[in-house]
């Protein structure tokens, strides 16, 4: 335990002399009764009455030891376990995330859940954004501002068609500050040799029906963020029996493709979540697992020892209420 203010603790001096103090009265007091006692005018009270009269005293001054500690501003070092790290979010905004078999769609549905998980993560968690269709772009760097984060959410709109492999890959951007460079051809025949280094605090939720139509193939960029530890868990959006969308007149049918979001999920050491409905989708949230770690930090104790100081000061008088019906009683 360490003091910000450790002069303070030099008032601590006072406490022996006042026991002394006290003792030297209580001294003269016990011989005054006893004088008494022998003309017959009063009688000693018992040993254990005599006792009882020093504990009301005694918590008094171990108030007053715990309140001069308090000043001093005492703290300690405390290992707290929090969750700590990047999150990148990877929407698919494709046309098909306008399908209504998630109410009121499933990128709106998406969008609320997802609002209401950046709410709830600490400032040690940075939240970043990622939009894909055709492409895949960063619309939002990690950031531990969830306000900025929810704003990036909801400027989010469907169109284009559909690539899990870009998202992906703009997420590993987002997650590398845009130092990812990579040959589409090496990405497609060796992933595991290239180095985007380790970031094993980094987590990608992708969010997607998972009807892929790109050629960037996302099992080699979820094999290229297993490499350098990063996780991604999948949460596919809608019905497996699917319906239909319209876009500028033109109908087209659209179902979740759970198939290619589990393999994606356990390639990338993570887990496939379906969301059948807006509530499953919150659950979803709540049940993802974010990187814990112990961290070192310094924390104040002076309200604990003033709790502890009143307590000790509410005690004494008590005590000396029920003993002799006074707050404090010599």
């Amino acid at each position: 335990m360490t003091f910000e203010i450790p002069l303070a603790l030099c008032a601590l001096i006072v406490l022996p002399l006042l026991v002394l103090t006290y003792r030297s009265q209580w001294g003269r007091a016990r011989r005054g009764r006893e004088a008494l006692a022998r003309t017959g005018l009063r009688q000693v009270g018992s040993v254990e009455t005599s006792r009882w009269r020093h504990v009301a005293p005694g918590l008094l001054l171990a108030s007053l030891g715990t309140l001069i500690v308090a000043a001093a501003a005492p703290a300690s070092v405390l290992t707290i376990t929090k969750p700590e790290g990047t999150v990148i979010l990877a929407f698919d905004v494709s046309n098909s995330m306008r399908a209504e078999d998630l109410e009121p769609d499933r990128l709106t549905a998406a969008k609320t859940a997802a609002k209401a998980f950046v709410a709830k993560q600490p400032s040690s968690v940075r939240i970043g954004l990622v939009a894909f269709s055709d492409t895949g772009i960063v619309t939002q760097q990690p950031s531990d501002d969830p306000a900025t984060v929810s704003q990036a959410i909801d400027r989010m709109a469907p169109h284009g068609g559909t690539s899990l492999g870009q998202g992906i890959f703009a997420a590993l951007q987002a997650i590398t500050d845009g130092r990812l460079r990579a040959d589409p051809e090496k990405l497609a025949e060796d992933p595991e040799s290239i180095d985007i280094g380790y970031h094993g605090e980094a987590s990608i939720i992708l969010l997607s029906d998972g009807q892929d139509q790109s050629d960037v193939d996302p099992l080699a960029m979820a094999r290229l963020a297993s490499v350098a530890g990063v996780r991604i868990d999948t949460v596919g959006l809608g019905s497996a029996e699917g319906t239909e969308v319209t876009v500028n007149g033109v109908t087209q049918q659209t179902a979740l493709d759970a198939a290619v979001l589990t393999e994606i999920a356990k390639t990338a050491d993570g887990v496939y979540h379906p969301a059948q409905d807006a509530a499953a989708l919150t659950e979803i949230y709540d049940s993802i697992e974010l990187v814990d770690k112990p961290r070192r930090e310094l924390s104040g104790l002076a309200p604990y020892f003033m709790i502890a100081a009143a307590l000790l000061a509410a005690a004494a008088m008590g005590l000396s209420l029920v003993r002799s019906g006074r707050v404090i009683a010599s």
